[in-house]
């Protein structure tokens, strides 16, 4: 497999089990070589997965990561803003996606540099196509950056 064919790596970091699910069979239903998902609850477990600290030692780098805002231990907005400020890690595209549609969270969260803001629909079907669209660009419409550190 060439380098432009490697598999994407998507660390999700969602603490509702139910978007979690939804999350990974969205994902799921599509052609072609399905992504491979990395699926933490909280924004502690995202920082030590992408600083590859204790149980994440071997973590490959992700190629996307899908963040919620409202995480337990550090907040989405706390990991997006130690993401972008990181030499090593701002090239990762971050979407955010997240209940809130409040003006002042979108605002903020662009100034920290996200790639993306995405409010999760409520409605099932819309909820799927919105994962839908975010995995249509950025695992097969957009060249994501790879280094020596993907796996």
């Amino acid at each position: 497999m060439s380098a432009a064919e490697q598999q994407v790596t998507i660390l999700i970091v969602e603490d509702d089990p139910g978007d979690q699910i939804l999350i990974q069979e969205a994902f799921a239903d599509h052609d072609g070589d399905p992504p491979r998902l990395i699926v933490l609850e909280d924004g502690q477990q995202a920082l030590d997965f992408l600083y590859r600290r204790g149980a994440y030692a071997d973590a490959p780098r992700p190629d996307l990561v899908l963040l919620d805002l409202n995480l337990p231990k550090y907040s989405g907005r706390a990991v997006l803003e130690q993401v972008k400020s990181d030499a090593e890690l701002r090239s990762i595209p971050v979407v955010i996606f997240t209940t809130s549609a409040n003006l002042d969270d979108i605002s903020a969260i662009y100034l920290l540099r996200a790639n993306a803001y995405v409010t999760k629909p409520v409605d099932l079907d819309a909820f799927t196509t919105a994962i839908q669209r975010i995995k249509g660009f950025f695992v097969h419409t957009a060249r994501l950056p790879r280094t020596s550190q993907a796996a």
